[in-house]
Formats: C-alpha cells, structure tokens, sequence
C-alpha cells in the first residue's frame, strides 16, 4: 500500500528554466563552478553556494539559513514561482544513449518507517545529521529520492498519453541532455493514479538513501501538526526496467607486500585466470571480474566450486570481490574509509581504470560487472545491504527544476 501525493511545488519561470537548473554541487569541477557563478546570476547554484563556503569559520546552522535566504531572494524576484495548486509531475529526460520517464510526488515516511519503502544501502550518521539540518534551517528540498516501482503498464500507458501533450518545460543542457517537465493538477487523475499506488506492495530507493533518513529524522522532530510536508519525501518515481545500473570498479594502492607472482598465486585458489596481455577487458557475466596490473589485463571467473551462497548478499559480485580478495589478500577492511582504495564509475571507459595505474598512483584495478535491479530487489526484501560504492544508478536529477518546500 504505497502512498504518494501531490504538493505544490516551486520552480523556475518558464523562461528562465535552462538558465537556473544545474547538476548536483558536488560534480562540478572548480573551473566550471566558479564560471557557472561569474556568468550566470540565475543558476541556483547560487543559493546552494552558501552551504559549500567558509566551512570553518561559519557554523553549519548559519550557512544554512543564508541558503534559505537565497532562495527567498529568487522567488521575490520571480526566478522562482510556487504553484497554485497541488500537483504531481512526470520529469522525461533524454540522453545521448537512453531516455528516461518518472512521477515527481511526495511518498511517505512512515511508508519508509514500515518497510514499504525499502532501502539497500548503508548510511553514514554524521551525513544524515548535516543533511537533516541542512533540510530543516534551509526549508527546502531539490533532490528527490530515485525510488522504482514495479513495471506497470497502467501506469506506462498513462505516462504515455500525458506526454503526448505540450510540455510545461523543455530545455537542453550542456551535458546534451533534453529535459521535459509536464503539470497534472487535475484532482481526479491524481486521485486515481493514488489508488494505483495504492495497489503497489512495495517501492525501492534506488538512489537517495542518506537523504531519506534525513528526512525521517527531520519528521519525528516535527511538532507543528499542521507541517504535513515533513512527513512526505520528495521523489521521483520510475518503473524498475527504466533505471540504468552501473557498476563501481575499484583502484588499490598497492599489493600489500605481495609480489606480483605470490599476488596471482594466492588468487588462482578462487579464480580461473586467463591473461589477456594488452586487449582491454570487460567482464561479461555475474562472478566475473576484470583486472588490470603490470601493464596487463586479465579474466577472473570464480571457481564453480566456490559458488556456493546462502544468502543474496553472498552472491554479490562486489561482495565476493571483498570476501575473496579485497579483505583477505589485500587487507582493506573498510571500503568506505582506507585511504589505499578508490572507485570509479563504470561510466567511464575501461581505459580510464588503465591510465590512472599506468600514470602509477594505483597499482592494481578491478573492473566488475554491474548488478541488476532483481538484486537490488532481494537484497532490500531481505533487509541486507550492499557494500559501499556497489551501485551508480541513472537518472541524476537537476537541482532547482522543482523544489519541495519544507
């Protein structure tokens, strides 16, 4: 029985969207980010700057409240409209390779509390509380949740039929992205899709999960009853066969005092190894893995009689990659924190986790084959989770197309 409503929300001018949507904060580059601020007075990259600057002279409660007060200074400009009524939102967004289509909606935290919204990632408490705080002195929220339901076609049909018509917004970003936003304030399409929701067992988060406990905590600190809007996430919600997973290949530092000889030894006890000397390799299928060291890339297959899991979890590939290598061999313990391993999307091209041991900051590298929705699915049904850095999962959402005030 999952729940969404509509709210109304806030968003740029019709005229002015391309110029203030932006990317997440945090995936600019410097030389970007300060040009987005000299050049362009409308990004709301400008009302998220006050929460990046003067980190240690000015306390978080303060750079919060100016963040609010940014944002306070684009709606009095008109940069910024609310909407009159309440409403749910269908975001298209179109790629160079693919295309992808949710509902912006509110979902519920007690839905979340009782296990209907189900998570698989960890959470780092520190970042939950600045998140939370973030949220409750600044008032707004601009990220949704990445949240997937399962493949409906009632509800692909009626996605279908909404866009067919003039869309709200249609921008292009740099990144040669194009963005649709559609409007459907009608109460009784909204009412209905509601009990369509209604009838969907469970949603997953897919992206979103620290900012999902945030808002959790930043509910039960809620003592104003009438505050509905903190007892609901901002989210956008897509069909499960919508999203794009990507992997997160791993880049070490050293060997842990292993030659290269002893190194491939003590990994021959679990793998079948087959080098491919200079031909870049990409693993094909579940417990295969790529790896890269010495100027040479190699296969990796588990070994069929090392395939024995009890458990969704055992049989992650980032986790047979920790419990078979990483933590035994390798000595990395933690992967959130060891300073001696680093991640990088598989967005990027196999080379990339060539040059950056080539260029001899890393010593080794292991490229993994990107998890699927299913285990996602049964890891979260089986209330486990992944290890950190298993998953990059698309759409990424532009911050400042719709705001959900707080």
């Amino acid at each position: 029985m999952a729940k969404i409503v509509p709210f109304k929300a806030v968003r740029p001018t019709r005229d002015k969207v391309c110029l203030v949507t932006c990317r997440s904060y945090e995936e600019y580059v410097n030389a970007e980010l300060a040009a987005q601020l000299d050049f362009n007075p409308l990004s709301f990259l400008h009302i998220l700057k006050p929460a990046y600057t003067n980190q240690e002279t000015v306390s978080f409660e303060k750079r919060y409240r100016q963040v609010h007060q940014k944002y306070e200074d684009f709606k009095n400009e008109i940069i910024l409209v609310k909407d009159k009524k309440p409403a749910i939102y269908i975001h298209k967004i179109v790629t160079k390779t693919q295309s992808f289509t949710g509902i912006i909606a509110g979902t519920s935290v007690a839905d979340y509390c009782n296990n209907i919204i189900k998570k698989h990632e960890d959470i780092i408490a520190f970042r939950v509380r600045l998140l939370k705080d973030y949220m409750k002195y600044s008032e707004f929220n601009t990220e949704p949740v990445l949240m997937t339901y399962p493949d409906n076609k009632t509800i692909e049909n009626w996605i279908f039929n909404c866009t067919q018509k003039l869309a709200d917004f249609e921008f292009s970003t740099t990144k040669k992205e194009i963005h649709y936003l559609w409007k459907i304030e009608d109460a009784l399409e909204i009412d209905w899709l509601q009990k369509i929701f209604e009838k969907t067992n469970n949603l997953y988060i897919a992206d979103g999960h620290h900012r999902t406990e945030a808002l959790k905590l930043l509910s039960e600190e809620n003592d104003d009853s009438e505050n509905i809007a903190k007892n609901h996430i901002l989210s956008y919600l897509i069909s499960e066969n919508n999203v794009k997973i990507y992997e997160f290949n791993r880049l070490i530092k050293d060997l842990n005092g292993f030659s290269k000889e002893d190194f491939v030894k003590e990994l021959e006890k679990d793998f079948i190894i087959e080098n491919k000397f200079q031909q870049p390799f990409q693993p094909a299928q579940k417990h295969q893995f790529g790896m890269y060291l010495d100027n040479q890339f190699y296969s990796l297959i588990l070994r069929k009689e090392n395939e024995v899991f009890n458990t969704a979890l055992d049989s992650l590939d980032t986790q047979i990659l920790y419990k078979k290598v990483l933590l035994p061999i390798l000595a990395i313990e933690d992967l959130r924190n060891d300073e001696r391993i680093e991640y990088l999307s598989g967005k990027q091209s196999v080379l990339e986790v060539k040059n950056k041991i080539d260029q001899g900051e890393f010593e080794i590298g292991f490229i993994l084959f990107p998890s699927n929705i299913r285990e996602i699915k049964a890891l979260a049904d089986a209330n486990q989770i992944m290890p950190p850095k298993s998953t990059y999962i698309e759409p990424k959402f532009r911050s400042g197309l719709v705001v959900y005030e707080l």
